[in-house]
């Protein structure tokens, strides 16, 4: 599996590591993703996502529920 998030679509970014003397090189930003189990009341059940942690707050803020609806309709989550 990719490290994207499954709520967000957050993934890897590419830049530069740049040394004092202005020396540049290739590296990876990768998104702070989290394996997390979230239980559903609606359907009674736990589902297992890999989410952002930034994706985590959203969810505390406006719940599972919503989060999923909000990505199943930007098209993040095909479950």
């Amino acid at each position: 599996m990719s490290r994207v998030c499954e709520l967000t679509g957050k993934k890897a970014m590419v830049g530069n590591n740049v040394s004092h003397a202005m020396n540049r090189t290739k590296r990876k930003f990768n998104a702070n993703l989290v394996k997390k189990r979230f239980y559903i009341p609606e359907e009674d059940s736990w589902i297992t996502l890999k989410v952002s942690t930034s994706a985590l707050k959203t969810i505390n803020k406006i719940g599972i529920s919503a989060a999923i609806k909000d990505a199943k309709s930007k098209g993040f989550l095909t479950k």
